[in-house]
């Protein structure tokens, strides 16, 4: 799922391509992408486009007469820039959103039908959109040690929770906590402040840091992102089960659980300890290895 850093890009590529545009047309080519009646979708025909935002994990366009457009791309939905003048392919676009300059086209991956579109009129309206999360890169660190204590769950499940952090999911949770050199199970209601104080710096210095590579990237593919996905040859953990931490050269482990799973590096995030995997070693029981070095030998 594309999260802080690929939606940051995606807003700041389709606000240099649109803004100050009008939006022409919308063409929806699958009916289940859009998930509201009213405002009537024609109804963003005709609007200036104000501004793009980020609200969470979803692109907003900001029209005239209080309009917004909210894309949430989900896991497998993904956001094209085509140039005026060229087509769109037919068979995977679910929508060509036409401007002035070029189309934006929403693609989904698979077979499932999960990424939407809603049009809705007036600020109260999108903000009622909005899980509620804060905003990771501007909250106080009072407020973002309130948020991580507000409910005694894993540092995982609590980063990835977009009703208490916005934009953070599977892929830069892992990097964060790898950064941070904690464990991904560690309960939030057991960490003490100064955990909590490098939680929030590795938090902001990850996603400071792809925001700019994937920046870059854009940069030289015409302004657009050229592929966003959740796996990076850069990363440290997210992905690269099996393979060296580059800090330390230790194999990085992973937890699978139904279609999410989190990888780490035992020797930096949990002194050595292998975390249960809930398939492997209900499977190996007592032979399942408890510390990385059972594993190695």
């Amino acid at each position: 799922m594309p999260e802080l850093p690929d939606i940051t890009v995606y807003v700041d590529s389709l606000a240099a391509k649109v803004g100050g545009d009008t939006l022409q047309r919308v063409r929806i080519g699958n009916p289940f992408l859009l998930r509201t009646a009213v405002p009537p979708i024609a109804s963003a025909e005709g609007k200036k486009v104000l501004g793009i935002e980020r609200m969470g994990k979803r692109v907003v366009i900001a029209l005239e007469g209080e309009l917004f457009l909210v894309m949430h791309l989900m896991v497998a939905g993904r956001l094209h820039w085509h140039a005026a003048g060229s087509k769109t392919p037919a068979k995977t676009t679910l929508a060509a959103i036409e401007f002035d300059g070029g189309t934006l086209a929403l693609t989904e991956a698979g077979t499932q039908r999960r990424a939407s579109l809603h049009l809705v009129q007036g600020r109260g309206a999108l903000c009622a959109m909005d899980p509620g999360g804060i905003d990771v890169m501007t909250c106080t660190a009072a407020e973002f040690a309130a948020r991580l204590a507000a409910e005694n769950h894993t540092l995982k499940r609590s980063l990835t929770n977009p009703a208490l952090f916005s934009g953070i999911g599977n892929a830069y949770s892992d990097e964060i906590l790898h950064r941070a050199r904690l464990s991904p199970v560690a309960l939030t209601r057991s960490v003490d402040t100064t955990v909590v104080g490098r939680l929030l710096d590795a938090t902001r210095a990850v996603m400071t840091e792809w925001t700019g590579r994937l920046r870059a990237e854009a940069h030289k593919q015409a302004g657009w992102p050229p592929k966003v996905t959740a796996f990076h040859p850069q990363m440290a953990v997210h992905g690269r089960y099996g393979e060296p931490c580059p800090a330390c050269g230790t194999k990085v482990q992973r937890i699978v659980h139904a279609n999410n799973e989190t990888n780490y590096c035992p020797r930096c995030q949990t002194g050595g300890k292998l975390l249960a995997d809930r398939s492997l070693s209900r499977l190996l029981h007592a032979s399942w290895p408890k510390h990385i070095d059972d594993l190695e030998r």
